[in-house]
């Protein structure tokens, strides 16, 4: 083989390398297991006084940075990584009542999404999520009809958007920030100070609170946050606007959120790169969430929610997990995908 066609031949296995070990890893219930007990001791947080931190608020100068010897409690741009036990939720529901902080919550349930996941995620949300403070669900379906009524308390209401069904499931995945932004921008910051977007097939198991309110927020991925960054599946194409070489932490797309400004500042720019990508004839690895990783990276999110906020529990026992606050719910994608 010509010099040449090997040196092709060995990018190429240098792009899929990324996609191999996501198939490997997500597939195999024994490579699974052997990168779990692999884990890696995480960075130590160096900011010696939570009044040192990049604070979203007041009240995160009282973030008890040390009782978590166990883990990373903040970034090195000194924002905040949130752990079970840093916190006292008291102060933080105080605070938000006082200043007058509300949140949208929104979320996709197109196809087979709405009956599968929807029901749950809502009804566990109303056990669970931002208690206290004014929440209005937006639910973006193919088919509103179908959305059953959910009893709400006051300060809570929901409303049900109709929205395209594309054929492919990955397309609505990254459509859907074009979808937040136009929202945002009509709707929700006339009504709500923050912003919170997740996915549908997840289940509210724990409080997931004030304490997660912030500027712009990130999720540590449940399945990478104790990894060696050579193992985080950034896009590696450099074709792609998501191309990354390396980045800070490897964040979850299942969640994202923060004042209705940034946001719409994060979602426009996905959109944009992921409209590139398409004149282009490219697509990220991992859609959106790739586009995200990009995005979070060049703009540091002012806090990090630990993967307490979203873990799946085929993980096992983890001890860094003293409390789940969202789980994965099983995920059925070969019969919900193919319609």
């Amino acid at each position: 083989m010509a010099f040449p066609q090997r040196l092709r031949a060995l990018w190429k296995c240098l792009l899929c390398f990324p996609v191999l070990m996501c198939l490997l890893y997500f597939g195999s219930p024994s490579l699974r297991a052997l990168v779990i007990f692999s884990h890696l001791p995480m960075d130590k947080c160096k900011v010696e006084s939570a009044r040192a931190l990049l604070r979203d608020n007041s009240v995160d100068a009282w973030l008890d940075l040390m009782t978590r010897s166990d883990v990373q409690t903040c970034t090195y741009w000194s924002a905040p990584i949130i752990w079970e036990g840093m916190f006292d939720p008291v102060l933080y529901d105080s605070m938000h009542t006082e200043a007058g902080s509300s949140v949208a919550l929104t979320v996709f349930a197109v196809g087979r999404y709405l009956d599968a996941y929807l029901p749950a995620f809502l009804n566990s949300s109303e056990r669970h999520f931002m208690l206290g403070l004014p929440v209005t669900y937006y639910v973006f379906t193919d088919m509103p009809e179908k959305v059953a009524a959910v009893q709400l308390p006051p300060l809570r209401s929901l409303k049900v958007i109709r929205v395209e069904k594309h054929s492919r499931w990955q397309d609505i995945s990254m459509m859907r920030m074009k979808i937040i932004s136009d929202v945002i921008e009509t709707d929700i910051r006339h009504r709500c100070t923050h912003v919170f977007c997740f996915d549908v097939d997840q289940v509210f198991t724990g409080r997931f609170g004030s304490e997660a309110l912030g500027n712009s927020v990130a999720l540590l991925h449940a399945y990478y946050y104790r990894l060696p960054k050579s193992m985080y599946t950034y896009d590696r194409n450099p074709r792609s606007k998501a191309y990354m070489k390396t980045g800070d932490f490897y964040y979850h797309a299942a969640i994202f959120g923060g004042l209705c400004e940034s946001v719409k500042a994060l979602a426009d720019a996905c959109y944009q790169s992921i409209m590139e990508d398409k004149e282009n004839n490219v697509e990220a690895l991992w859609h959106d969430e790739s586009h995200l990783n990009k995005y979070l990276w060049r703009h540091k999110p002012s806090r990090v929610l630990s993967p307490e906020y979203c873990w799946d529990p085929l993980i096992g026992n983890d001890s860094d997990i003293r409390v789940t606050r969202l789980e994965w719910a099983p995920k059925r994608y070969k019969n919900l995908r193919s319609a």
